[in-house]
């Protein structure tokens, strides 16, 4: 903990580098991706502070949208959406996800209910050729784009894919390389970018 503390000291010495901030943000991106303290969005693609939103979830899931029970998430989507006016959205999924290899492997998760029950909303469980990879990267792929595929779903996501202002994308980040792929529709799989 001493090195983020130190760190957070002195990180206020630049106000310089910071005083635009206080006049709003205006990113055009919403990240959507894992809990996974291995996964950092600013580093992975090198945005700075203002330029990302960020939704972080454990297993990047995007639960379903209901408009007589919002959730954290869906406010977060809508408000990037409808208030920020974000053009893309990325759902970014990563290899060795604990989320996505829980339920391939059909864990037993009875003694973190809270986590079993987040689950539930993963839209179907992942499939796997191999659930003993640890990489579970067939499975968190498939589940990258169920996410995006859910996100369809919310109206305001819906509404700006219909008129052209907005851009949906599933990315997988590999931990273990630093390789990032995106799905490509044409060729239906994740290649580099």
């Amino acid at each position: 903990m001493q090195p983020l503390i130190d760190n957070a000291r002195t990180f206020g010495q630049r106000p310089e580098e910071f005083a635009r901030l206080a006049e709003g943000q205006s990113p055009d991106v919403l990240f959507i991706t894992c809990s996974d303290s291995r996964v950092v969005p600013a580093l992975i693609t090198g945005a700075r502070p203002g330029e990302l939103f960020e939704l972080r979830t454990a297993g990047n899931i995007v639960p379903p949208y209901a408009s007589g029970h919002p959730t954290s998430e869906a406010a977060t989507i809508e408000y990037a959406v409808e208030v920020l006016g974000v053009k893309d959205i990325v759902v970014c999924g990563h290899s060795h996800c604990g989320a996505v290899g829980a339920l391939v492997r059909g864990d037993d998760l009875t003694a973190v209910p809270a986590v079993r029950d987040w689950l539930t909303h993963a839209a179907g469980e992942p499939k796997s050729a191999d659930p003993a990879d640890p990489a579970v990267a067939e499975a968190v792929q498939h589940h990258v784009l169920a996410q995006v595929l859910r996100l369809r779903s919310y109206p305001c996501v819906e509404r700006r894919l219909t008129d052209g202002r907005l851009r949906l994308h599933g990315w997988y980040y590999e931990v273990h390389t630093g390789t990032v792929r995106e799905h490509r529709a044409e060729t239906d799989a994740f290649e580099a970018l």
